[in-house]
């Protein structure tokens, strides 16, 4: 007897009052140290790993949801997105324009800034907060310290990082030399009274898979230099580069972005700032650590899967998962995927607006087939407007998603700060229903496992997958057994799911979840050497990420406080198509309400050495 076919209904027929929450369970075994080695070699074998593979796929219904089920839908092979309301209260910026330009645009969208907030960051009598990117400008301004100064104590706390014990290493490539030579030139600029923007001398870090010339980009492999030489830096990275921020190297991650813990065997796995033996979360996980840790103001990473905002959320940190095509990822190992984007990782919101101003600018190819709206960014400035702006705006919120995570510490705190924040601004919280997260989580696995097999065929054609590190080539086993019909299907899911929620954000501005399932997870000693591959702990960080991915819709995650082990958590925002003032107005708005703020057990004090 034949299989059952399961006939789909149109996306516009669904009655959603009949929709009942179904995550999925996700199936898959928890193996570290030498079993993986030996599974990995199941695996790679042509019969055993495929009956392996096919029973995965099995257990996770992936072939029931893309063979066995017709989706009427056409597919979507990248995100499309329609018209947008344009955003109130906002400031625009001219894409087209100086790096420098957008950034002083930036500034003056912020709130007045305070020198004595200057003096009080190590006071008994204060709530711990981070140096932000204007105490540095204005430190330089005063000479109350320069650039150089700054640097010995940038390169002190790198080093001492990567001499812990356990080590800890969170650049993959660091020149002393070079970090010297940048401030030398930005203490030079400010002694002569000509700082080219207010990130001159702000350090910032790149991750591994992003261009910065001349270190080669490896995505954390140990071999990828042998085959892609890196002759001048990524687009984001020239633009910081023009504001003269210095750029202090390559920052660690999960090998090849396929992970979201950021174990790596190949150079030692950066580890959470607030807690050694925990993960940072991945797969930037280099850039969130070093954000945290205070040694960088800033730094960028890359989101294909909440590789920015997972890391920032276990860290305590604020990341930004822009629109889809809104930053030019050219010079990126990931530019020819369709759910990733290159986006900053800052210690607070108004950090992140300064670098996102910098960074920010469409393609020509993308200005021409996803038509971006116009980039602005909230006016701050004005405290009685920003009231009434954020006042006015409805959130989403699908409470049985919202709820649904590993430690309920999570969800009590986001559900806190959430019902704080509709009562200061008045806010109305609507509830709302997402249908069919567990496709969505499958369309995802199979477009971004499909692009990054494809972008890697030739390299495995030369045997340089021998070369990955165990999980990784587990990953791959995975990707390379999807079909060219997988990837239609997966496509023809995501256009549903964007329809979906098109018609919720003609109710609501934003969706808030909270960012993960779960706090930092421990590292297993057997990961440090060989990796580990688990599964459950990968839904569970990526419960909520999906959507930013996969429609290609800016996301930013926000620390509003601790579980009952003093791990961060993060309250995500999901915005519309190209609405990213929105998401920064309420992430600056909730960052405002935060009551608890914890001095990490790794923090290094680079503006004034202490």
């Amino acid at each position: 007897m034949g299989k059952t076919r399961i006939v789909m209904l149109p996306a516009s027929e669904v009655d959603l009052t009949k929709v009942k929450y179904d995550p999925g369970e996700i199936e898959a075994p928890h193996i570290t140290g030498l079993l993986l080695k030996f599974f990995v070699k199941l695996v790679e074998m042509p019969l055993i790993g495929s009956l392996l593979i096919g029973h995965l796929k099995k257990q996770n219904k992936m072939n029931q949801m893309l063979r066995d089920t017709l989706i009427p839908e056409p597919p979507m092979f990248r995100p499309e997105f329609p018209p947008q309301e344009p955003e109130s209260g906002v400031v625009f910026l001219k894409e087209d324009g100086k790096s420098e330009d957008r950034v002083e645009s930036a500034v003056e969208c912020l709130p007045q800034y305070d020198p004595s907030s200057n003096s009080n960051h190590s006071s008994d009598s204060t709530p711990f907060r981070y140096w932000k990117i204007r105490d540095y400008a204005y430190s330089y301004r005063s000479s109350l310290t320069t650039p150089s100064i700054v640097a010995e104590h940038v390169i002190s706390a790198i080093e001492e990082f990567s001499n812990k014990t356990p080590p800890t290493p969170l650049l993959i490539f660091f020149d002393a030399d070079d970090v010297r030579k940048q401030a030398a030139s930005s203490t030079q600029r400010f002694q002569e009274g000509k700082p080219l923007s207010i990130l001159d001398g702000i350090f910032i870090a790149i991750k591994d898979d992003i261009d910065l010339y001349p270190h080669p980009s490896n995505g954390a492999t140990t071999w990828l230099h042998e085959l892609r030489s890196v002759e001048k830096d990524a687009v984001s990275v020239s633009k910081l580069r023009s504001c003269g921020a210095i750029l202090v190297g390559k920052a660690n991650m999960h090998e090849l972005g396929m992970g979201t813990t950021g174990v790596n065997p190949n150079y030692g796995t950066a580890r959470n700032p607030h807690d050694l033996e925990r993960y940072t979360g991945g797969s930037s996980s280099g850039p969130a650590a070093i954000v945290a840790s205070g040694i960088c103001s800033a730094a960028l990473g890359t989101d294909g899967g909440g590789s920015v905002r997972i890391p920032s959320s276990l860290c305590g940190v604020v990341g930004l998962k822009t629109t889809y095509g809104r930053t030019n990822i050219k010079g990126a190992l990931c530019d020819g995927g369709t759910v990733e984007v290159i986006g900053p990782i800052a210690s607070s919101v108004e950090d992140i607006m300064l670098i996102y101003a910098a960074i920010l600018g469409s393609s020509p190819a993308d200005k021409i087939s996803l038509h971006p709206s116009v980039p602005c960014l909230p006016d701050l400035s004005s405290s009685h407007e920003n009231v009434s702006v954020t006042g006015s705006l409805k959130l989403g919120k699908y409470s049985d998603w919202f709820n649904d995570v590993f430690s309920p510490d999570i969800s009590n705190k986001c559900e806190d700060i959430l019902n704080t924040f509709s009562e200061t601004y008045g806010c109305k919280v609507v509830e709302i229903v997402i249908p069919e997260l567990d496709q969505m989580r499958t369309a995802h696995v199979v477009s971004i496992g499909s692009e990054a097999a494809a972008s890697l065929s030739p390299d495995i054609q030369i045997g340089m997958d021998k070369k990955l590190t165990l999980d990784s080539r587990i990953n791959f086993a995975l990707f390379n057994s999807f079909t060219a019909a997988d990837y239609v299907a997966a496509q023809r899911l995501r256009r549903r799911i964007m329809y979906y929620h098109m018609e919720i954000f003609k109710k609501v501005d934003v969706i808030v979840t909270p960012t993960t399932g779960m706090t930092a997870p421990v590292i297993p000693k057997s990961a440090l050497a060989y990796g580990e591959s688990n599964i459950k702990v990968t839904g569970n960080l990526m419960r909520f990420i999906i959507a930013g991915n996969l429609l290609g819709l800016p996301a930013i995650s926000v620390p509003v406080g601790y579980d009952k082990e003093g791990l961060p958590i993060g309250l995500q925002i999901i915005g519309r198509p190209w609405a990213e003032a929105t998401v920064l107005r309420l992430a600056a708005a909730f960052e405002g309400l935060r009551v608890e703020t914890k001095r990490p057990a790794s923090y290094f004090d680079t503006l004034k050495g202490n």
